[in-house]
């Protein structure tokens, strides 16, 4: 009686092994990568690791293997996640941020929210000081993320009262404060070094010929671009992508003779007037700069949706027509890797409004056959 049971119970168990082993048959990969990430301890422990989507229609079309870092997968929403953590880690590192502190940053966009997501996180208060020209959907958000927010007058960088000088008067004000400085502060930069740049090259097994995004503060390209040019002794070839308005194009193609500027752009966050601390140790490692009209980057973001199923905001998208251009460039059999930086949400209101594009002079960059995605007024 007792072997009978044994035998029964060996033989259950096998067939619910056999169960168990059709049912994860499908999704080895999801089941690898689940017993690589463990659990993470709280939310920051989920920045960073997104995958790489292979873009389909521009691949097919290019001959190339085109691969968008989908950093609308973090937490936040966007690739300011990362900076964001960094910079804070570097103040908690450097004694300059203890328990109950407080985070004081002047932005206007993305790294606030990420700020915001991370400051809960650990507990921090946060002060965002931005242009009074930015959205109260924009400010509301920040809000309800546990910021505190001063949207003053929109000036200059030189003027005294810009918004990132005013962010860094208050923190000097208290104690126990810190003013991260994205622009300037390479922690940021090192977030990249640490963690973008690694996951692109052991995501592609080493097997990347390009890379190119557009830069803001910088951290994201020259972090990237320096692991990727060290990791491969220098075969990686690493390039800005660049919106109208910003000098970053005429100075790298000069050769930092010139610093052009004409022009203004659709895309928020990218394009600069100045090479920021964070870029100017790697800017001499890029090896060119693609200028990306705001007429591409919106055809790209209806692109994207209609071919890829790739719900993008315009900086993405110029990062994409980036990516496209460099394949072209580099010819068939080439791995080309950008960063998809965040999702079209917190921009739908303008990039699928008729009124806004024609404001902008761009509804004639929209093919015919993709008009049906511009739904509102």
């Amino acid at each position: 009686m007792f072997r009978l049971g044994v035998r029964t119970f060996a033989t259950t168990a096998r067939r619910a092994a056999e169960t168990i082993a059709q049912m994860e048959a499908p999704n080895q990969y999801g089941i690898g990568v689940s017993k690589a990430q463990g659990i993470v301890k709280g939310l920051t422990g989920a920045i960073g690791n997104t995958p790489l989507i292979r873009l389909n229609h521009i691949s097919d079309a290019t001959g190339c293997e085109v691969l968008g870092k989908a950093e609308f997968m973090n937490p936040g929403g966007s690739i300011k996640d990362r900076a964001a953590l960094y910079v804070v880690k570097d103040a908690e590192e450097k004694g300059l941020l203890k328990p109950g502190g407080t985070v004081v940053e002047g932005t206007a966009g993305n790294t606030g929210i990420g700020l915001a997501h991370v400051c809960r996180s650990k507990g921090y208060k946060l002060v965002i000081y931005m242009p009074n020209t930015q959205s109260q959907g924009k400010i509301d958000l920040l809000r309800l993320l546990g910021a505190e927010v001063y949207p003053v007058p929109a000036v200059a960088f030189d003027n005294p009262e810009n918004y990132n000088h005013q962010a860094k008067r208050h923190a000097d004000r208290l104690d126990n404060a810190v003013w991260t400085n994205q622009f300037d502060n390479i922690a940021n930069r090192r977030a990249h070094i640490e963690t973008t740049g690694p996951e692109i090259w052991h995501q592609t097994k080493g097997k990347v010929d390009a890379f190119t995004c557009a830069t803001g503060t910088g951290g994201t390209l020259a972090g990237t671009t320096r692991y990727l040019k060290t990791v491969s002794d220098g075969k990686v070839k690493c390039y800005l992508a660049d919106p109208p308005g910003s000098v970053l194009h005429s100075y790298i193609e000069s050769g930092g003779k010139h610093v052009e500027r004409s022009g203004s752009s659709i895309t928020e966050g990218i394009g600069q007037g100045r090479v920021t601390d964070n870029l100017q140790p790697d800017i001499d490692l890029l090896d060119g700069s693609i200028n990306i009209s705001d007429e591409k980057s919106i055809e790209m973001v209806y692109r994207c949706l209609d071919e890829e199923g790739l719900y993008l905001g315009a900086s993405s998208c110029l990062n994409v027509a980036a990516a496209k251009e460099v394949a072209e460039k580099l010819g068939r059999g080439h791995t080309v890797v950008t960063v998809l930086c965040d999702g079209a949400y917190r921009y739908a209101d303008r990039l699928f409004s008729k009124k806004w594009l024609t404001e902008k002079s761009l509804i004639g960059a929209i093919p015919k056959h993709l008009e049906k995605y511009i739904v509102l007024p």
